[in-house]
């Protein structure tokens, strides 16, 4: 027992820890290092670096294409699961120069890898009813980089319980953010939006949360489209700002199916990625709206993704909200949020947390869990039929 790294990582009083996201937006890899101390409801996180490190546009093709699920075989798999475990490995080694650390230092990393697929619903498939999840970048050249164990693959275990393996973040914000006289509301807006609500005083088990729809992912691909390529994001939102959103064409966006299903519910590129956005132009097109109202357009539809989810699925109506992720650095979608919400939206550094470092911080958090042997999955939110602990664990 002596010799094994988990008992001697569990006698520590806190533990240095890495956690990665790369999420569906593929701009890049996200890396914060914590300090945690202690497990369950006594965690206690303490921020000590983070990065994000752009892919180059090679990377990043490759990681669009893939997922799209209509090119690529187990070759392409095989070699991008690698090459995204070396990319995995850089970014801890950048995040440990930002914070003066030595990596050897480092116990623990959770990493959530990058989803290129994601069927949380059952399809027919060799006769059989099958449902599935794959998020690759293997963990092992990161545990042989930096000599730690490392927890990969949360998603697979939740889903083998029946839940859709997704959203996992709301685990860690309740260790994080709960509170006992207010009910709050977490967006985060990355690829995807999210929305985590924590009722005031409850339990992990009253926790709700959900895939509110498109975040960032559709601006940006509009983005990408009226400037020829040459910008893959509207930098604070400066373009949409110069637009209008679009009266039909926003009623027309809004009729999108996945907004009106019930949760539990997750979304990702299957669903608003390119096919989605060439409907999106060829609508604004159709009705003649300019490249920039068009992108204004889009920009309102993801805050109104956010307003609806409010106003359908939350039985519990959140005290205020705070926004995370990279949608939170885009003035004018938080406007538009601002003026549709009727209670307040902060970000999270109104509370003394780092907005674009909230994910990678949860997967930090997910893999203390794990390798605590505390379940770390919310059925509450997943749909999954009883508790799991979620992550597989490379020595």
């Amino acid at each position: 027992m002596a010799d094994n790294p988990l008992h001697a990582l569990l006698q520590k009083p806190s533990r240095l820890v890495i956690g990665l996201m790369s999420g569906t937006s593929a701009d890049g890899m996200d890396a914060a290092l914590v300090e945690i101390a202690g497990c369950g409801l006594n965690t206690r996180v303490t921020q000590r670096g983070f990065v994000s490190l752009p892919y180059p546009e090679d990377v990043r093709g490759e990681i669009l294409r893939l997922a799209e699920g209509k090119s690529g075989g187990s070759r392409d798999l095989c070699l991008f699961h690698f090459l995204l475990g070396q990319l995995s490995l850089e970014a801890c080694l950048a995040v440990c120069r930002q914070a003066g650390v030595d990596p050897r230092a480092v116990d623990l990393a959770g990493s959530h890898g990058q989803t290129l697929y994601h069927i949380p619903v059952a399809e027919s498939y060799c006769g059989r009813s099958v449902r599935g999840t794959l998020q690759l970048g293997e963990a092992s050249v990161i545990a042989e980089g930096l000599g730690c164990p490392v927890v990969s693959d949360f998603r697979v275990r939740d889903l083998a319980a029946g839940g859709q393996g997704a959203p996992l973040v709301p685990y860690a914000e309740y260790l994080l953010y709960r509170q006992p006289d207010k009910t709050v509301g977490l967006q985060n807006i990355g690829g995807i939006g999210n929305l985590t609500v924590l009722p005031r005083g409850g339990a992990p088990q009253d926790t709700f949360a959900f895939d509110t729809g498109p975040g960032n992912m559709v601006m940006d691909q509009v983005t990408s489209r009226i400037t020829g390529g040459r910008l893959r994001y509207d930098e604070n939102g400066a373009l949409a700002a110069r637009g209008s959103a679009h009266p039909a064409l926003l009623a027309w966006l809004l009729q999108d199916p996945y907004l009106l299903m019930s949760p539990p519910k997750t979304t990702g590129r299957e669903s608003y990625g390119r096919a989605f956005v060439d409907r999106l132009m060829a609508q604004a097109q159709a009705l003649g709206v300019s490249d920039l109202d068009t992108l204004a357009t889009a920009t309102r539809f993801t805050a109104e993704t956010i307003r609806v989810a409010v106003e359908r699925f939350c039985p519990a109506k959140p005290d205020y909200i705070v926004v995370g992720g990279g949608g939170s650095q885009n003035p004018t979608l938080m406007r538009d949020m601002r003026s549709i919400l009727p209670m307040p939206v902060l970000v999270n550094e109104d509370l003394g947390f780092d907005s674009e470092a909230k994910e990678a911080v949860a997967f930090a958090v997910l893999a203390n869990e794990c390798i605590h042997g505390i379940c770390n999955n919310v059925p509450s939110v997943t749909g999954a039929s009883h508790p799991v602990v979620m992550g597989k664990i490379s020595l």
